[in-house]
């Protein structure tokens, strides 16, 4: 336990350091380097109050087991109770302490741009694309987070083709970064006038939205363009060059986008996809460098991995990463997913925490 001690007493130099960075005039002058100093000693916050705890509880004990090398057989008796009170206290915070120190994704308190495209099935995968377009906003919703459509296609049977939107909020990406990959619906169609049950799929990317402060772009690597709009979109979509194309040369990342009224609200959705898209391939990179691809992951994160079925004769959802069956479909769709998200966010925790061990 020497070891979880030296990391907290790390904890409490950094969080007293950064107490100190955020009074100097430089940084109050900066908001978004405020902010991040901000949000770096708050996340420190619990470890740093954990630890006086702690060094509370071992002094006690320390006064105990002192007093229980007199003579005195009225001190003694009051040492065995100190100790009697405080031993189980402290076995019980160093525990709370071991999940403290989990190593945290620093994307966790990240809002998240998400994408949501029709996968097999034609029709039906469409309308089960717009099925979890509505899932993932009641779900926003019921959290006090914020949902903003960036760009949609609609599908002529309903549904969406595809649909980018992005929600802000409290922890968001931390909530729901599991749901990238392949979402396997099995339910009879409207159209099938035999009843039978039909398989189709619908492909979700979930990426942290990168913030300036997160990456920094370089305009000489950037290729923009602009072009008329096409499809669908109001009497004045096609008039104008509104619609705007990034491309990012170094990754060869390429964004497209024509829902805005104009072509500076499309410049600066196409700036957040881009900024978001490059700054996970950077993260991905960089994994793959250090060979970070650890056993904590859940999945690939890969939007080509099938990870959850949604049976609708059987009112059953199953997320195939960890097992986890749930018979509650119905209520899942209206957004109540805090089932499926704290199965998957349980197993992570015990994931890392075995490695931690190891």
């Amino acid at each position: 336990m020497d070891a979880i001690r030296t990391k907290l007493a790390d904890i409490e130099k950094e969080y007293n350091e950064l107490s100190d960075a955020l009074l100097q005039e430089d940084v109050l002058k900066d908001p978004n380097k405020l902010t991040k100093l901000s949000k770096k000693q708050a996340s420190l916050k619990q470890s740093v109050d954990a630890y006086e705890q702690l060094k509370e509880l071992d002094d006690r004990i320390e006064q105990a087991d002192e007093m229980l090398k007199e003579n005195d057989d009225e001190l003694k008796e009051m040492a065995r109770l100190e100790k009697e009170e405080c031993e189980p206290k402290r076995e019980e915070l160093l525990e709370h302490i071991q999940h403290l120190l989990i190593p945290k994704d620093p994307d966790d308190d990240h809002d998240v741009i998400m994408e949501i495209r029709g996968g097999a099935g034609g029709d039906e995968g469409n309308i089960f694309a717009g099925d979890l377009y509505r899932m993932y906003t009641r779900y926003a919703e019921a959290n006090g987070w914020k949902v903003q459509v960036l760009e949609a296609n609609v599908s002529e049977a309903g549904g969406y083709s595809q649909i980018i939107f992005s929600i802000k909020g409290t922890d968001v990406y931390h909530s729901l970064k599991y749901e990238s990959g392949v979402h396997r619906v099995q339910r009879v169609p409207k159209t099938e006038s035999q009843g039978r049950v039909h398989t189709s799929t619908a492909t979700v990317l979930c990426q942290p939205e990168a913030e300036e402060t997160d990456i920094e772009i370089d305009p000489k690597d950037l290729t923009i363009e602009t072009h008329r709009a096409s499809g669908a979109g109001g009497q004045h979509i096609n008039k104008t060059d509104s619609a705007v194309r990034i491309v990012h040369v170094p990754t060869g990342i390429t964004v497209n986008c024509q829902e805005g009224r104009s072509q500076i609200e499309n410049r600066e959705t196409a700036m957040r996809l881009i900024r978001a898209r490059v700054y996970e391939e950077i993260k991905r990179k960089q994994e793959e460098e250090e060979g970070k691809i650890r056993r904590a992951k859940i999945g690939t994160g890969d939007r080509s991995e099938k990870i959850r079925t949604y049976n609708y004769p059987q009112n059953r959802v199953t997320d195939h990463r960890i097992g986890l069956t749930i018979t509650q479909l119905d209520r899942i769709m209206e957004g109540k997913l805090d089932g499926v998200i704290d199965g998957l966010l349980q197993e992570e925790e015990k994931r890392k925490l075995e490695e931690n061990e190891a």
